[in-house]
């Protein structure tokens, strides 16, 4: 029997588990999936609006500050490297359920914690690599049950994810302030929706135990991708780049958008609105454009498009911030939702849920590596330069190999295909 006859039959199998999970399961898995999207970013975003706090709480360098904006894609690329080997021991429910706790853990210990800024890195490394393994995760799960509706249940959860990170940056700062003005108060409270999303997994522990033995045989026999056959795959290769090329220009919005314009005259508070704006435009889309997006023959044009869209929202930020700054944002938003996109390709150019591990695990990996270096040189630009027009133009110019990349990795193909001949 050939590898693709049996990834056929693979694929129909994940097909019966997801039916055979009736109504009820269903729903739980549903809202299990929106729940821990929905916790994969404030662990970021709620550290920028309380910066200067935290600093001054801490007694943290400006270098370290810095570091900070690279220090969520290193470990997303450490820890989920892990992700591949406990999903095939543990089941997808299961390890995103103690990747949930752990980000609770992490969330509510690291304002506490003593050592100053080592146990702040240190409980904050805790949490991310919790995220990092729920990162690669979250694509298998939908996978796994949700095999026929891969673009619709990816633009959910890319959704709830996009509304967790512009809810955290607006309202962190409001909710310190109700907690008694405490910084460690406004961080921890993020722990919270971290737990319940924890707690949404429990009714499918035992239900998803995976039968290690059975699965090994079938994947040998299938002759599923190993992690490192992936790197054979030009789809993979493809994918990874355009995913690093789209965490970059996140991960720089992250990280300068906020100074950017208090730069160019606005508040603290105004600024801190435009960057939580900048992923909230994205909310619809992120639901809308993965749902079209998996009806789609190629997923290319999109993403050139949407490059296009995000070269001229960075010349009017590096040009004319004061301008039309809710203009240049809604470009931006808009342009971002490159990422729903990344999650559901990763979802469609695999055939089973164990190919979509390995893919996941290939492309983010190497993509947030990738992604490390460009907030930091953004950075050292507008310091070498005291101002903002060559780093926004460094950012517009990753937009034009994020395109190419992008169209690449959206043509139809099947990374099981391109290794098997």
């Amino acid at each position: 029997m050939t590898a693709t006859t049996e990834s056929a039959r693979d694929a129909a199998h994940a097909g019966r588990t997801a039916t055979r999970l009736g109504a009820a399961l269903t729903a739980v898995v549903v809202v299990a999936i929106g729940l821990t999207a929905f916790n994969l970013r404030p662990a970021v975003t709620s550290v920028g609006p309380l910066l200067a706090e935290v600093r001054a709480g801490l007694g943290m360098s400006g270098a370290v500050a810095g570091l900070l904006t690279a220090f969520p894609a290193l470990c997303f690329v450490v820890f989920g490297t892990f992700a591949p080997r406990l999903v095939r021991r543990l089941g997808p429910a299961l390890v995103l359920c103690l990747a949930a706790a752990t980000v609770a853990v992490g969330l509510a210990l690291r304002p506490y914690v003593g050592g100053g800024t080592g146990g702040f890195i240190a409980l904050s490394a805790v949490a991310l690599g919790a995220i990092g393994v729920a990162n690669v995760v979250m694509p298998v799960a939908v996978k796994k049950y949700f095999p026929h509706r891969v673009g619709t249940m990816t633009g959910f959860y890319s959704m709830g994810l996009t509304l967790g990170a512009s809810l955290a940056a607006a309202v962190t700062v409001p909710l310190t302030g109700a907690l008694g003005g405490h910084w460690q108060a406004g961080l921890a409270v993020w722990a919270i929706p971290a737990l319940l999303a924890a707690l949404a997994w429990t009714p499918l522990l035992r239900r998803d135990r995976p039968r290690r033995e059975a699965q090994d045989a079938t994947e040998r026999a299938a002759g599923q991708p190993h992690g490192p056959a992936v790197r054979r795959s030009r789809t993979a290769w493809a994918l990874a780049v355009f995913f690093g090329l789209q965490s970059s220009g996140a991960y720089m919005v992250m990280g300068w958008l906020p100074q950017i314009f208090r730069d160019a005259g606005f508040s603290a508070e105004t600024a801190g609105l435009l960057l939580a704006a900048t992923p909230a435009i994205g909310i619809p889309l992120s639901f809308l454009l993965p749902t079209v997006a998996g009806r789609m023959r190629s997923q290319g044009g999109l993403v050139v498009a949407l490059s296009a869209i995000g070269v001229v929202a960075y010349a009017g930020i590096g040009l004319a911030p004061a301008a039309a700054p809710w203009l240049w944002v809604l470009l931006l938003g808009v342009s971002q939702s490159t990422f729903p996109l990344a999650l559901t390709m990763i979802g469609l150019r695999a055939r089973t849920p164990s190919g979509v591990v390995k893919l996941s695990t290939f492309a983010q990996g190497i993509g947030y590596l990738l992604s490390v270096g460009a907030p930091i040189l953004v950075g050292v630009l507008y310091e070498r330069t005291h101002g903002w027009l060559l780093p926004t133009a460094f950012m517009a110019a990753l937009l034009v190999p994020q395109a190419v990349t992008g169209y690449l990795a959206g043509r139809q193909r099947f990374v099981e295909d391109e290794l098997a001949s």
